[in-house]
Formats: C-alpha cells, sequence, structure tokens
C-alpha cells in the first residue's frame, strides 16, 4: 500500500511554505507564478493523488439531485429504483445530498412536460430520467446541457442525448436471451401466446419494444415454425377485464402452454392461471416485484428475467455523486447483467438487493 502523502512532505519537496501548499491544493488565490510552478513539479514528481472526500467535506456545500420516473403503483418496478437511489444518499449522508422524486404518466405527454419543467425550476444539481419518446424527451436534456447539469438516464438508452451515464439492460439482448430460455421450454409448441400492454396501440416504454425486437428476430431465425398470438391487457381497462380476455384466449387456444410477456405485470397472467386451475399453462416475464415472485413460488411463473433495480438506482445516484461532488470520471454505458430467477433461487437473489 502506497505512504500517505502529507502536504508537509509536499511543501519540503517543492521548498515552500504548508501555507502556500494548501492554497495551490484548494486553489486560493495570493499564490506567486514561482511558488505554483514549484508545488504543481512537486504534486507531479510525488505522483500525488488528493483527498476528494476530505475537500468535498471541506466544502460544506449541499447538492439536490432529482429523479423524474412514470407514477407506478405500489411493488412496482419502479419502487425499487426508488428504495436504491434512497440507500445511495442514506451512504453519502456526510455530503449533504437529498434527492427528490418526481413522477409523471409516461403515456401522456404533456404530464412529462410539467414535471420537466417544474424540475427545471428548481434548478437541480443532477437529474436521474427515465425517458419518454426520443423527441420528447431532447426538449428536457437539451435544456439540461444548456444549463450544464448532469443526467443519468435508465430504463431505455438514448446515446444522441449524451447523458453522463446509462443504467439498465441491453433490451435487443435481453429479447435474443428471454426467446432462447422459453424455448428451452417450449421447444416442441406450435404456438406461444405474447401478453401485452398498451394504450392507443402504444407500450408504455421503449425498453418494451426493444425486448420484443429482439424477441422476434431471435423467434424468426431459430423458431420460424412457431405461431406467437399477440394478447393485449389495454392499461386503460379495469384490471377486472382481463380474467375475461385471458379466458376468452385460453379456451380459443387450448394449445398454448407457454406465454411471454416484456413488462413487469407476469403476475396477471400468472394470477389467473393460479385461480382458474390452469397447471399445463406458465408465463415467463421481467423483474423481481412481490406479485411475480408469489407466482413464481407458485408455479405458475416458469422464469423472471431480473434487471437489478434496485442497483439501477443506487448507482445513479452513486454516479452523481462521483461525477459532481468528486469530480470523477464515471462510465457512460453501464448495462446491467441479465438474470434469470427460478422458485429455486429467488430468495437468495432477493437477499442480494441491500447494497
Amino acid at each position: 500500500m502506497a505512504e500517505k502523502i502529507r502536504i508537509k512532505d509536499i511543501a519540503k519537496q517543492a521548498g515552500v511554505s504548508v501555507g502556500t501548499v494548501d492554497r495551490v491544493l484548494h486553489k486560493r488565490p495570493n499564490v506567486s507564478k514561482s511558488a505554483l510552478e514549484r508545488v504543481e513539479k512537486a504534486l507531479k514528481e510525488m505522483d500525488y493523488q488528493p483527498n476528494m472526500y476530505a475537500s468535498a467535506l471541506a466544502h460544506n456545500k449541499s447538492y439536490t439531485f432529482y429523479c423524474l420516473i412514470p407514477k407506478h403503483a405500489s411493488e412496482a418496478y419502479w419502487e425499487e429504483i426508488e428504495m436504491g437511489a434512497m440507500k445511495a444518499v442514506e451512504q453519502r449522508r456526510d455530503f449533504s445530498i437529498d434527492i427528490v422524486i418526481m413522477y409523471y404518466s409516461r403515456l401522456n405527454p404533456q404530464s412529462f412536460i410539467d414535471t420537466y419543467r417544474k424540475c427545471l425550476e428548481k434548478n437541480p444539481d443532477g437529474v436521474v430520467l427515465v425517458p419518454t419518446t426520443l423527441d420528447l424527451t431532447r426538449q428536457f436534456t437539451d435544456e439540461l446541457h444548456e444549463r450544464n447539469i448532469p443526467f443519468i438516464l435508465l430504463d431505455s438508452y438514448m446515446p444522441s442525448l449524451q447523458p453522463l451515464a446509462f443504467f439498465g439492460q441491453d433490451s435487443i439482448q435481453s429479447g435474443h436471451f428471454a426467446a432462447r430460455m422459453l424455448m428451452l421450454l417450449a421447444r416442441n409448441e406450435r404456438s406461444i401466446m405474447l401478453m401485452k400492454q398498451t394504450k392507443d396501440g402504444k407500450m408504455a416504454s421503449r425498453q418494451q419494444e426493444n425486448r420484443e425486437v429482439g424477441f422476434r428476430n431471435y423467434m424468426a431465425k431459430h423458431f420460424p415454425e412457431v405461431d406467437i398470438f399477440d394478447v393485449n391487457l389495454p392499461l386503460d381497462e379495469e384490471r377486472k377485464r382481463y380474467d375475461g380476455i385471458l379466458e376468452k384466449f385460453f379456451t380459443t387456444h387450448p394449445e398454448v402452454h407457454h406465454c411471454i410477456t416484456f413488462n413487469s405485470k407476469a403476475h396477471i397472467v400468472g394470477e389467473f392461471l393460479l385461480k382458474t386451475k390452469r397447471h399445463d399453462i406458465q408465463i415467463m416475464g421481467y423483474d423481481i416485484v412481490h406479485k411475480n415472485a408469489d407466482c413464481l413460488r407458485a408455479g405458475s411463473i416458469s422464469f423472471l428475467i431480473a434487471q437489478h433495480a434496485y442497483q439501477q438506482g443506487f448507482f445513479s445516484i452513486d454516479t452523481l455523486f462521483r461525477a459532481i461532488v468528486l469530480k470523477k470520471k464515471v462510465e457512460q454505458t453501464n448495462y446491467m447483467p441479465i438474470d434469470l430467477l427460478t422458485k429455486e433461487n429467488i430468495d437468495f437473489y432477493l437477499r442480494s438487493w441491500d447494497l
């Protein structure tokens, strides 16, 4: 382990006073040109690495990061992101960091506009953003760039927006993976069901759209003979109507034994299968929200693909902290692992949430 370099060691090497070194390190005035050059030369020769934590604490500045995420029900995927973000703030409590979480309706463009305008009024130090459409999100991020406010994208990667960083899965690869895992179970099947949730014909996120693209590309290449039946459970319908839609589908298609969805609502189908005692049908989905986990343990969900939502929330705040407070360089593209969960390993996975 390298020996810690003290200010008096630097002063001795440079032939100046300790006070002069302190002024140089903290970029204070009243340092002569020759003294500055001697200190900088000594710092380079000694390979001095400043203690950024101590420096940040010395400034005693407060920071507020804003998180803009979709409105959601309790126990949803987004709640995990919130928990992770709050955990990161808790771990950095010595640095006077706070977060404000703002919600918008993902299927209502005006809701997003109103929310980001309120965010801008607060002049945030950094932003964590779950984007909507590219054009609409760009309106917000262009303003953030103009104000020199760093932002991080979650869920959907839009590199043309030039975020400080992105955390999430490679959605296309995730779709490939989902297809491959599903067909390990359904290799001899001639048809599968794809459950969607849309409003006005549109999915809630670009991430889900890209997963479907990856899924269909894999299926077209490796299982072109398999029919894929789309079943839509509209987002603007009452939940009780879903049972009727599912009952009609499975009655009409008794040959279907395997289903998949690319959102976090596999439990809608899973609970229906348990309630109607259809033990020869299973669904595969995303995210370890509690209702999904219950269906996985009960056997109506075969697999869940996890994308570390808790860690995404944690790392997004931690990355803003490192970039803004500690002035450190951060990695821009951060793809999360694609984990496959079954009833045998989900409880071990849940224990790893708390960082």
